[in-house]
């Protein structure tokens, strides 16, 4: 894969934003409504409130996103990682991964969790490779969610 550039969100790229995301979740899941209120408006639901999102450009085309809100001032959630399928395995998320981290870093956060499910197993690699470790999530927080991972940065 040639290079790939890691660049942030702008608004004409909430419609990439939306797609790859839905795609993904619709696959293997459903739309839950936080999930809708965050691909309807990143603004307001992400970014607004502190938090990044970023995308993987390779040659042109947006291949990729990953999204970083903000839970509390020294902690943030890694959420709404996606690749198109036509770029999976190619190191795509693992760029964007380490490139959201480094941005939670800037930040100042203490702490980076995220909220997935043990059947997406190339995600849970990618997740395990930037050092998060497994946790029990909060009955709850999410319907499809049955791990948490955190990292300490």
């Amino acid at each position: 894969m040639s290079t790939i550039k890691i660049i942030p969100y702008r608004e004409e790229l909430q419609d990439e934003f939306k797609t790859i995301n839905q795609e993904w979740v619709e696959e293997f899941f459903s739309l839950e409504p936080f999930d809708i209120a965050q691909l309807e408006n990143p603004q307001a639901t992400i970014l607004d409130r502190g938090g990044h999102i970023l995308f993987a450009d390779w040659e042109g085309e947006i291949v990729g996103t990953i999204g970083l809100a903000k839970v509390e001032d020294q902690t943030y959630e890694l959420i709404k990682m996606g690749v198109k399928k036509s770029a999976q395995g190619k190191g795509v998320g693992l760029l964007l991964g380490k490139a959201i981290l480094e941005k939670a870093k800037e930040l100042g956060a203490q702490k980076v969790e995220l909220y997935t499910h043990t059947k997406l197993e190339a995600a849970l690699k990618i997740y395990r490779k930037l050092g998060f470790q497994d946790e029990v999530p909060e009955p709850g927080k999410y319907c499809r969610c049955n791990l948490k991972m955190v990292l300490s940065v």
